[in-house]
Protein backbone atom coordinates (compact mmCIF):
# COMPACT_ATOMS: atom_id res chain seq x y z
CA UNK A 1 0.00 0.00 0.00
CA UNK A 2 2.30 3.29 -0.91
CA UNK A 3 1.61 6.18 0.39
CA UNK A 4 2.02 9.12 -2.12
CA UNK A 5 3.89 12.02 -0.99
CA UNK A 6 3.60 15.21 -3.96
CA UNK A 7 6.09 17.93 -3.32
CA UNK A 8 6.91 21.33 -5.00
CA UNK A 9 10.22 23.32 -5.20
CA UNK A 10 9.18 27.00 -5.58
CA UNK A 11 12.15 29.00 -6.58
CA UNK A 12 13.53 31.61 -8.78
CA UNK A 13 16.54 33.27 -9.01
CA UNK A 14 17.96 37.09 -9.07
CA UNK A 15 19.16 36.45 -12.02
CA UNK A 16 22.16 38.84 -13.26
CA UNK A 17 23.05 42.36 -14.99
CA UNK A 18 24.14 40.94 -18.18
CA UNK A 19 25.20 44.14 -19.33
CA UNK A 20 27.13 45.07 -16.33
CA UNK A 21 30.67 46.92 -16.52
CA UNK A 22 32.98 48.23 -13.74
CA UNK A 23 32.63 51.73 -14.78
CA UNK A 24 28.41 51.00 -13.36
CA UNK A 25 29.82 51.28 -9.83
CA UNK A 26 32.56 53.86 -9.96
CA UNK A 27 32.17 56.24 -6.49
CA UNK A 28 28.82 53.96 -5.61
CA UNK A 29 28.30 52.84 -2.21
CA UNK A 30 27.77 48.95 -0.97
CA UNK A 31 24.09 49.74 -0.38
CA UNK A 32 23.59 50.47 -4.10
CA UNK A 33 25.30 48.02 -5.77
CA UNK A 34 22.21 45.40 -5.52
CA UNK A 35 20.23 46.83 -8.26
CA UNK A 36 23.82 47.33 -10.27
CA UNK A 37 24.96 43.27 -10.26
CA UNK A 38 21.27 42.36 -10.90
CA UNK A 39 18.65 42.92 -13.63
CA UNK A 40 15.91 43.88 -11.04
CA UNK A 41 13.66 44.92 -13.63
CA UNK A 42 13.71 41.63 -15.45
CA UNK A 43 13.39 39.60 -12.48
CA UNK A 44 9.98 41.88 -11.53
CA UNK A 45 8.68 40.78 -15.03
CA UNK A 46 9.73 37.03 -14.41
CA UNK A 47 8.49 36.64 -11.01
CA UNK A 48 5.04 38.52 -12.39
CA UNK A 49 4.82 36.07 -14.97
CA UNK A 50 5.40 32.50 -13.23
CA UNK A 51 3.15 34.42 -10.71
CA UNK A 52 -0.09 34.86 -12.99
CA UNK A 53 0.86 31.74 -15.09
CA UNK A 54 1.91 29.47 -12.38
CA UNK A 55 1.45 30.38 -8.46
CA UNK A 56 -1.67 31.81 -8.70
CA UNK A 57 -3.72 29.72 -10.55
CA UNK A 58 -1.93 26.25 -9.38
CA UNK A 59 -2.21 27.75 -5.55
CA UNK A 60 -5.87 28.52 -5.78
CA UNK A 61 -6.54 25.02 -7.46
CA UNK A 62 -4.65 23.18 -4.54
CA UNK A 63 -6.58 25.02 -2.48
CA UNK A 64 -9.86 23.91 -4.00
CA UNK A 65 -8.91 20.50 -3.60
CA UNK A 66 -8.09 20.47 -0.55
CA UNK A 67 -11.08 22.28 0.61
CA UNK A 68 -13.22 19.52 -1.81
CA UNK A 69 -11.72 16.66 0.90
CA UNK A 70 -11.48 18.38 3.82
CA UNK A 71 -14.45 16.28 5.58
CA UNK A 72 -13.30 12.86 4.22
CA UNK A 73 -11.14 10.56 6.03
CA UNK A 74 -8.72 10.68 2.78
CA UNK A 75 -7.38 13.83 2.48
CA UNK A 76 -5.46 16.03 -0.09
CA UNK A 77 -1.67 17.07 1.32
CA UNK A 78 0.91 18.37 -0.45
CA UNK A 79 4.79 19.57 0.72
CA UNK A 80 6.27 22.72 -0.21
CA UNK A 81 9.71 24.20 -0.52
CA UNK A 82 10.26 27.64 -0.62
CA UNK A 83 13.81 29.43 -1.54
CA UNK A 84 14.36 32.37 0.87
CA UNK A 85 15.26 34.48 -2.24
CA UNK A 86 11.70 33.75 -3.68
CA UNK A 87 10.17 34.91 -0.97
CA UNK A 88 11.86 38.08 -1.44
CA UNK A 89 11.08 38.75 -4.43
CA UNK A 90 7.07 37.57 -3.44
CA UNK A 91 7.21 40.24 -0.48
CA UNK A 92 9.13 42.94 -3.06
CA UNK A 93 6.35 42.49 -6.27
CA UNK A 94 3.85 40.14 -5.83
CA UNK A 95 2.82 39.80 -1.49
CA UNK A 96 -0.73 38.95 -2.82
CA UNK A 97 1.12 35.25 -3.73
CA UNK A 98 2.50 35.11 0.17
CA UNK A 99 -1.21 35.89 0.96
CA UNK A 100 -2.49 32.46 -0.78
CA UNK A 101 0.50 30.08 0.61
CA UNK A 102 -0.57 31.57 3.86
CA UNK A 103 -3.80 30.30 3.25
CA UNK A 104 -2.17 26.68 2.19
CA UNK A 105 -0.13 26.51 5.71
CA UNK A 106 -3.86 27.04 7.62
CA UNK A 107 -5.39 24.20 5.91
CA UNK A 108 -3.71 22.08 7.99
CA UNK A 109 -2.85 19.81 5.25
CA UNK A 110 0.43 20.96 3.77
CA UNK A 111 3.93 20.67 4.93
CA UNK A 112 6.62 23.27 4.68
CA UNK A 113 10.62 22.00 4.34
CA UNK A 114 14.01 23.77 4.98
CA UNK A 115 16.43 24.64 2.37
CA UNK A 116 19.34 26.66 2.45
CA UNK A 117 18.02 30.76 2.58
CA UNK A 118 20.09 31.65 -1.23
CA UNK A 119 19.17 28.30 -2.68
CA UNK A 120 23.14 28.01 -2.64
CA UNK A 121 25.72 25.18 -2.88
CA UNK A 122 27.09 26.05 0.43
CA UNK A 123 27.01 22.22 1.40
CA UNK A 124 29.78 21.82 -1.19
CA UNK A 125 32.22 24.42 0.19
CA UNK A 126 34.97 22.79 2.41
CA UNK A 127 33.78 24.22 5.67
CA UNK A 128 29.94 23.92 6.39
CA UNK A 129 29.76 27.03 8.46
CA UNK A 130 28.31 29.03 5.63
CA UNK A 131 25.74 25.43 4.77
CA UNK A 132 24.80 25.80 8.61
CA UNK A 133 24.13 29.73 8.70
CA UNK A 134 22.16 29.61 5.39
CA UNK A 135 20.00 26.96 6.97
CA UNK A 136 19.69 28.57 10.01
CA UNK A 137 18.47 31.83 7.65
CA UNK A 138 15.97 29.88 5.82
CA UNK A 139 14.34 28.16 9.82
CA UNK A 140 14.47 32.09 11.00
CA UNK A 141 12.53 32.92 7.72
CA UNK A 142 9.86 30.16 7.61
CA UNK A 143 8.99 30.50 11.26
CA UNK A 144 8.56 34.02 11.00
CA UNK A 145 6.24 34.59 8.52
CA UNK A 146 4.59 31.04 8.14
CA UNK A 147 4.85 30.28 11.88
CA UNK A 148 6.08 27.26 10.93
CA UNK A 149 9.17 24.97 11.75
CA UNK A 150 10.06 21.75 9.93
CA UNK A 151 12.12 18.56 10.43
CA UNK A 152 12.65 17.56 6.81
CA UNK A 153 14.61 19.13 4.78
CA UNK A 154 15.52 19.48 0.51
CA UNK A 155 18.76 20.89 -0.44
CA UNK A 156 19.30 22.86 -2.91
CA UNK A 157 18.38 20.64 -6.49
CA UNK A 158 18.13 17.66 -4.18
CA UNK A 159 22.30 17.51 -3.56
CA UNK A 160 23.14 14.84 -1.23
CA UNK A 161 26.27 13.22 0.48
CA UNK A 162 26.80 11.31 3.73
CA UNK A 163 28.44 14.53 4.96
CA UNK A 164 25.48 16.34 4.39
CA UNK A 165 23.34 13.98 6.31
CA UNK A 166 25.85 14.23 9.27
CA UNK A 167 25.39 18.05 9.66
CA UNK A 168 21.47 17.95 9.09
CA UNK A 169 21.40 15.35 11.99
CA UNK A 170 23.30 17.82 14.40
CA UNK A 171 21.07 20.54 13.78
CA UNK A 172 17.96 18.39 14.24
CA UNK A 173 16.38 17.22 11.13
CA UNK A 174 14.96 14.08 11.35
CA UNK A 175 14.41 13.34 7.44
CA UNK A 176 16.08 14.50 4.01
CA UNK A 177 15.07 14.62 0.20
CA UNK A 178 17.06 13.16 -2.06
CA UNK A 179 17.43 11.76 -5.62
CA UNK A 180 16.67 7.69 -5.79
CA UNK A 181 19.62 7.52 -8.93
CA UNK A 182 20.30 4.35 -9.64
CA UNK A 183 23.80 4.67 -9.01
CA UNK A 184 23.25 4.59 -4.97
CA UNK A 185 20.56 2.43 -5.00
CA UNK A 186 21.90 -0.59 -7.00
CA UNK A 187 19.40 -2.92 -6.96
CA UNK A 188 16.85 -1.44 -4.72
CA UNK A 189 13.12 0.78 -5.26
CA UNK A 190 13.17 4.41 -4.45
CA UNK A 191 9.51 3.69 -2.94
CA UNK A 192 10.92 3.04 0.32
CA UNK A 193 12.23 4.91 3.81
CA UNK A 194 15.95 4.27 4.04
CA UNK A 195 18.52 5.30 6.74
CA UNK A 196 21.32 7.79 5.84
CA UNK A 197 24.83 6.48 6.81
CA UNK A 198 26.54 6.63 9.78
CA UNK A 199 23.72 9.37 10.62
CA UNK A 200 20.49 9.00 12.37
CA UNK A 201 18.31 10.65 9.51
CA UNK A 202 15.83 9.14 6.92
CA UNK A 203 16.26 9.55 3.41
CA UNK A 204 13.06 10.14 1.36
CA UNK A 205 14.00 9.53 -2.25
CA UNK A 206 12.47 10.92 -5.59
CA UNK A 207 10.93 9.02 -7.43
CA UNK A 208 11.96 10.05 -10.62
CA UNK A 209 9.55 8.68 -13.18
CA UNK A 210 6.53 9.38 -12.06
CA UNK A 211 8.33 13.19 -11.14
CA UNK A 212 9.51 13.87 -14.64
CA UNK A 213 6.50 12.09 -16.20
CA UNK A 214 4.53 15.51 -15.08
CA UNK A 215 7.36 17.86 -14.74
CA UNK A 216 8.98 16.95 -18.39
CA UNK A 217 6.90 14.47 -20.33
CA UNK A 218 3.54 16.00 -20.10
CA UNK A 219 2.95 17.44 -23.35
CA UNK A 220 5.49 15.77 -25.05
CA UNK A 221 3.11 14.23 -27.99
CA UNK A 222 6.40 11.53 -28.89
CA UNK A 223 5.62 10.06 -25.78
CA UNK A 224 3.95 6.58 -25.92
CA UNK A 225 1.78 7.86 -22.93
CA UNK A 226 0.86 10.96 -23.86
CA UNK A 227 -1.60 11.88 -23.29
CA UNK A 228 -1.25 11.71 -19.39
CA UNK A 229 -4.48 11.61 -17.69
CA UNK A 230 -5.15 11.77 -14.04
CA UNK A 231 -7.12 8.20 -14.14
CA UNK A 232 -4.24 6.58 -16.09
CA UNK A 233 -1.83 8.24 -13.87
CA UNK A 234 -3.61 7.11 -10.65
CA UNK A 235 -3.83 3.87 -12.16
CA UNK A 236 0.17 3.45 -12.32
CA UNK A 237 0.21 4.62 -8.80
CA UNK A 238 -1.95 2.00 -7.19
CA UNK A 239 -0.06 -0.63 -8.90
CA UNK A 240 3.47 0.35 -7.74
CA UNK A 241 4.53 -1.50 -5.10
CA UNK A 242 7.21 0.03 -2.11
CA UNK A 243 6.12 2.28 1.04
CA UNK A 244 5.93 5.52 -0.41
CA UNK A 245 5.93 7.28 -3.78
CA UNK A 246 7.40 10.38 -4.08
CA UNK A 247 6.78 12.74 -6.47
CA UNK A 248 8.64 16.11 -6.51
CA UNK A 249 8.62 18.54 -8.90
CA UNK A 250 9.17 22.12 -9.57
CA UNK A 251 5.88 24.15 -8.95
CA UNK A 252 6.44 25.99 -11.72
CA UNK A 253 5.47 23.20 -14.49
CA UNK A 254 2.11 24.33 -13.44
CA UNK A 255 1.27 26.83 -16.20
CA UNK A 256 5.19 27.53 -16.64
CA UNK A 257 6.87 24.66 -18.01
CA UNK A 258 3.74 22.90 -18.95
CA UNK A 259 1.35 25.55 -20.45
CA UNK A 260 -1.88 25.82 -19.25
CA UNK A 261 -2.98 24.35 -22.99
CA UNK A 262 -1.41 21.16 -22.53
CA UNK A 263 -3.98 20.64 -20.26
CA UNK A 264 -1.85 20.43 -17.05
CA UNK A 265 -4.20 22.41 -14.74
CA UNK A 266 -7.06 19.61 -15.51
CA UNK A 267 -4.44 17.33 -14.28
CA UNK A 268 -3.94 18.71 -11.40
CA UNK A 269 -7.60 19.21 -10.71
CA UNK A 270 -8.39 15.40 -10.61
CA UNK A 271 -5.43 13.95 -9.95
CA UNK A 272 -6.42 14.21 -5.86
CA UNK A 273 -9.69 12.54 -7.07
CA UNK A 274 -8.66 9.64 -9.01
CA UNK A 275 -5.83 8.84 -6.91
CA UNK A 276 -7.63 8.43 -3.63
CA UNK A 277 -11.09 6.75 -5.96
CA UNK A 278 -7.98 3.44 -4.85
CA UNK A 279 -8.12 1.94 -1.38
CA UNK A 280 -4.84 1.38 -1.44
CA UNK A 281 -3.63 4.75 -1.94
CA UNK A 282 -3.23 7.87 0.52
CA UNK A 283 -1.97 11.28 0.62
CA UNK A 284 1.06 11.72 2.99
CA UNK A 285 3.38 14.20 4.01
CA UNK A 286 7.06 13.71 4.67
CA UNK A 287 6.72 14.03 8.51
CA UNK A 288 4.04 11.22 8.37
CA UNK A 289 6.08 8.66 6.23
CA UNK A 290 8.75 8.62 8.44
CA UNK A 291 6.54 8.17 11.46
CA UNK A 292 4.45 5.42 9.58
CA UNK A 293 7.11 4.02 7.80
CA UNK A 294 10.45 1.68 9.19
CA UNK A 295 13.46 2.14 7.05
CA UNK A 296 13.99 -0.73 5.22
CA UNK A 297 17.77 -0.42 4.72
CA UNK A 298 20.82 1.94 4.62
CA UNK A 299 22.15 4.30 1.60
CA UNK A 300 25.94 4.92 1.60
CA UNK A 301 26.47 8.44 -0.23
CA UNK A 302 30.15 9.27 -0.29
CA UNK A 303 31.39 12.59 -0.55
CA UNK A 304 33.50 11.62 -4.35
CA UNK A 305 29.52 10.26 -5.03
CA UNK A 306 27.62 13.32 -4.53
CA UNK A 307 23.98 12.81 -6.02
CA UNK A 308 21.39 15.13 -7.15
CA UNK A 309 18.38 15.69 -8.87
CA UNK A 310 20.30 17.25 -11.74
CA UNK A 311 20.35 16.30 -15.58
CA UNK A 312 20.41 12.36 -16.29
CA UNK A 313 23.99 12.07 -14.27
CA UNK A 314 22.18 12.78 -11.23
CA UNK A 315 25.36 14.62 -10.22
CA UNK A 316 26.98 18.18 -9.56
CA UNK A 317 28.15 18.70 -12.91
CA UNK A 318 24.92 21.05 -13.66
CA UNK A 319 26.99 23.23 -11.48
CA UNK A 320 30.65 22.31 -11.48
CA UNK A 321 31.26 20.12 -14.49
CA UNK A 322 33.29 22.49 -16.80
CA UNK A 323 36.43 25.13 -15.94
CA UNK A 324 34.66 28.08 -16.21
CA UNK A 325 31.85 26.55 -13.26
CA UNK A 326 35.04 25.65 -10.87
CA UNK A 327 36.72 28.93 -11.79
CA UNK A 328 33.01 30.71 -10.55
CA UNK A 329 32.61 28.52 -7.30
CA UNK A 330 36.13 28.87 -6.38
CA UNK A 331 36.33 32.10 -6.58
CA UNK A 332 32.97 32.61 -4.41
CA UNK A 333 34.55 30.14 -2.19
CA UNK A 334 37.50 32.02 -1.40
CA UNK A 335 35.90 35.06 -0.10
CA UNK A 336 34.06 33.65 2.42
CA UNK A 337 36.52 35.09 5.27
CA UNK A 338 36.98 38.28 3.93
CA UNK A 339 33.68 38.73 3.24
CA UNK A 340 32.57 37.56 7.16
CA UNK A 341 35.21 39.61 8.53
CA UNK A 342 33.75 42.98 7.43
CA UNK A 343 30.95 41.91 9.63
CA UNK A 344 28.46 44.52 7.32
CA UNK A 345 25.82 42.63 6.78
CA UNK A 346 24.92 44.15 3.31
CA UNK A 347 28.29 42.94 2.11
CA UNK A 348 27.41 39.47 3.34
CA UNK A 349 24.17 39.02 1.89
CA UNK A 350 25.43 40.51 -1.11
CA UNK A 351 27.93 37.39 -1.47
CA UNK A 352 25.39 34.92 -0.74
CA UNK A 353 22.90 36.34 -4.02
CA UNK A 354 26.06 35.67 -6.17
CA UNK A 355 26.11 31.65 -4.69
CA UNK A 356 22.59 31.60 -5.91
CA UNK A 357 23.29 28.22 -7.33
CA UNK A 358 21.47 29.07 -10.95
CA UNK A 359 24.30 31.52 -11.84
CA UNK A 360 26.71 28.61 -12.29
CA UNK A 361 23.65 26.30 -13.66
CA UNK A 362 23.20 28.73 -16.86
CA UNK A 363 26.84 28.51 -17.64
CA UNK A 364 26.30 24.54 -18.61
CA UNK A 365 27.73 23.46 -22.01
CA UNK A 366 27.53 20.20 -23.04
CA UNK A 367 25.56 20.29 -26.30
CA UNK A 368 22.49 17.15 -24.96
CA UNK A 369 19.16 17.06 -23.94
CA UNK A 370 20.40 18.58 -20.64
CA UNK A 371 21.97 21.27 -22.27
CA UNK A 372 18.86 22.24 -23.83
CA UNK A 373 17.29 22.03 -20.32
CA UNK A 374 19.92 24.71 -19.11
CA UNK A 375 19.39 27.06 -21.75
CA UNK A 376 15.50 26.86 -21.69
CA UNK A 377 16.07 28.42 -17.89
CA UNK A 378 19.35 30.75 -18.86
CA UNK A 379 17.97 32.18 -22.20
CA UNK A 380 21.69 33.58 -22.36
CA UNK A 381 24.74 31.62 -23.97
CA UNK A 382 26.90 29.88 -21.54
CA UNK A 383 29.84 32.20 -22.09
CA UNK A 384 28.02 35.42 -22.32
CA UNK A 385 26.68 34.46 -18.23
CA UNK A 386 30.50 33.32 -17.11
CA UNK A 387 31.55 36.54 -18.28
CA UNK A 388 29.32 38.64 -16.72
CA UNK A 389 29.36 36.68 -13.19
CA UNK A 390 33.12 37.03 -13.34
CA UNK A 391 33.25 40.46 -14.00
CA UNK A 392 30.30 41.27 -11.22
CA UNK A 393 32.41 38.91 -8.65
CA UNK A 394 35.89 40.95 -9.40
CA UNK A 395 34.04 43.99 -8.93
CA UNK A 396 32.81 42.85 -5.74
CA UNK A 397 36.67 41.35 -4.84
CA UNK A 398 37.47 44.94 -4.81
CA UNK A 399 34.87 46.47 -2.64
CA UNK A 400 35.38 43.74 -0.49
CA UNK A 401 38.95 44.89 0.33
CA UNK A 402 37.82 48.41 0.29
CA UNK A 403 36.26 47.67 3.35
CA UNK A 404 39.13 45.44 5.07
CA UNK A 405 42.18 46.64 6.99
CA UNK A 406 45.74 45.48 6.36
CA UNK A 407 47.38 42.79 6.29
CA UNK A 408 43.80 41.93 4.92
CA UNK A 409 43.35 44.16 2.34
CA UNK A 410 46.28 43.32 0.30
CA UNK A 411 46.00 39.63 0.61
CA UNK A 412 42.56 39.73 -0.79
CA UNK A 413 43.54 41.70 -3.37
CA UNK A 414 46.75 39.11 -4.60
CA UNK A 415 44.15 36.61 -4.28
CA UNK A 416 41.34 38.30 -6.14
CA UNK A 417 39.81 36.72 -9.37
CA UNK A 418 39.29 39.16 -12.43
CA UNK A 419 37.41 39.64 -15.07
CA UNK A 420 38.27 37.74 -18.63
CA UNK A 421 39.25 40.59 -20.31
CA UNK A 422 41.95 40.93 -17.88
CA UNK A 423 42.46 36.99 -17.31
CA UNK A 424 45.84 35.33 -18.39
CA UNK A 425 45.38 33.06 -21.63
CA UNK A 426 47.27 30.51 -22.83
CA UNK A 427 49.07 30.62 -26.02
CA UNK A 428 50.73 28.72 -29.08
CA UNK A 429 51.90 29.52 -32.47
CA UNK A 430 49.69 32.44 -32.09
CA UNK A 431 47.13 30.49 -30.97
CA UNK A 432 44.80 30.11 -27.76
CA UNK A 433 45.18 26.88 -26.32
CA UNK A 434 41.82 27.11 -24.41
CA UNK A 435 43.26 27.34 -21.07
CA UNK A 436 43.18 30.51 -19.05
CA UNK A 437 43.47 31.74 -14.89
CA UNK A 438 41.14 34.34 -13.66
CA UNK A 439 43.39 33.98 -10.58
CA UNK A 440 46.41 33.69 -8.99
CA UNK A 441 45.61 30.42 -7.54
CA UNK A 442 44.02 28.94 -11.46
CA UNK A 443 47.49 30.59 -12.68
CA UNK A 444 49.70 28.04 -10.35
CA UNK A 445 47.48 24.92 -11.33
CA UNK A 446 47.20 26.10 -15.54
CA UNK A 447 51.24 26.03 -15.37
CA UNK A 448 51.13 22.22 -14.95
CA UNK A 449 48.84 21.63 -18.06
CA UNK A 450 50.12 24.49 -20.73
CA UNK A 451 52.55 22.74 -23.39
CA UNK A 452 55.88 23.34 -23.78
CA UNK A 453 55.70 25.44 -26.19
CA UNK A 454 53.73 27.89 -24.51
CA UNK A 455 55.58 27.69 -21.10
CA UNK A 456 58.52 28.79 -23.17
CA UNK A 457 57.25 31.51 -25.33
CA UNK A 458 55.56 33.36 -22.11
CA UNK A 459 58.50 32.88 -20.36
CA UNK A 460 60.74 34.49 -23.09
CA UNK A 461 58.18 37.37 -23.62
CA UNK A 462 58.08 37.87 -20.04
CA UNK A 463 54.28 37.51 -19.73
CA UNK A 464 53.97 35.49 -16.84
CA UNK A 465 55.63 38.80 -14.97
CA UNK A 466 54.01 41.29 -16.60
CA UNK A 467 50.35 39.77 -15.86
CA UNK A 468 51.26 39.35 -12.45
CA UNK A 469 52.77 42.80 -11.73
CA UNK A 470 50.17 44.91 -13.61
CA UNK A 471 46.73 42.78 -13.59
CA UNK A 472 47.31 40.82 -9.98
CA UNK A 473 49.36 43.65 -8.72
CA UNK A 474 52.07 41.24 -7.00
CA UNK A 475 55.38 43.33 -7.47
CA UNK A 476 57.39 40.93 -5.62
CA UNK A 477 56.05 37.60 -7.37
CA UNK A 478 56.57 39.33 -10.56
CA UNK A 479 60.68 39.99 -9.43
CA UNK A 480 60.88 36.69 -8.21
CA UNK A 481 59.20 35.31 -11.51
CA UNK A 482 61.85 37.42 -14.13
CA UNK A 483 64.79 35.43 -12.94
CA UNK A 484 63.48 31.79 -12.66
CA UNK A 485 65.66 29.67 -14.88
CA UNK A 486 65.96 25.47 -15.59
CA UNK A 487 67.65 23.05 -17.46
CA UNK A 488 65.13 21.76 -19.50
CA UNK A 489 61.19 22.95 -20.12
CA UNK A 490 60.07 20.92 -17.32
CA UNK A 491 62.84 22.06 -14.78
CA UNK A 492 61.56 26.00 -15.79
CA UNK A 493 57.58 24.59 -15.76
CA UNK A 494 58.06 23.47 -12.02
CA UNK A 495 60.47 26.51 -10.80
CA UNK A 496 57.63 28.88 -11.63
CA UNK A 497 55.18 26.46 -10.58
CA UNK A 498 56.83 26.03 -7.02
CA UNK A 499 57.53 30.05 -6.60
CA UNK A 500 53.75 31.04 -7.32
CA UNK A 501 52.84 28.16 -4.87
CA UNK A 502 55.28 29.55 -2.01
CA UNK A 503 53.55 33.02 -2.90
CA UNK A 504 50.06 31.69 -2.49
CA UNK A 505 50.92 29.93 0.55
CA UNK A 506 52.25 32.97 1.92
CA UNK A 507 49.32 35.07 1.55
CA UNK A 508 47.38 32.53 2.60
CA UNK A 509 48.59 32.40 6.15
CA UNK A 510 47.58 35.53 7.04
CA UNK A 511 45.13 35.15 9.70
CA UNK A 512 41.65 36.28 8.70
Amino acid sequence: MPDVCFCFEVHQPYRLNSNFNKALTKNKKFEELFDIYFDNEWNKTILKRVAEKCYIPATELILENIDKLKQEKKKFKVSFSFSGVLIEQLERWMPKVLDLFKQLIKTGCVELLNQTYYHSLSSLFQTKQEFIEQITLHKSLIKDLFNYESKIFENTEFIYNNSIAKILEKLGFKGVFTEGAERILLWRSPNYIYKAKEANLLLLLRNSRFSDDIAFRFSARNWVEWPLTADKYAAWLSATPGQCINIFIDYETFGEHQWKETGIFEFLKWLPIETLKYENLEFKTPSELISFHKPVDEVDVHDFNTVSWADTERSTNAWLGNEMQKTSFNALVKLEPYVKKTMKKYIIKLWRLLQISDHLYYMYTKPDASGIVHGYFSQQPPVKVFWSFITILSDFYEKVSENLNEPEKTSLKLLRAVSPDEAFHFHENGKYINLSAHSLEEFKNALLFASNYSILFHTACKHFEKWIKNVIGDRELADKLSKIEGNTVEELRQNLYKCVNERLTQISTINI
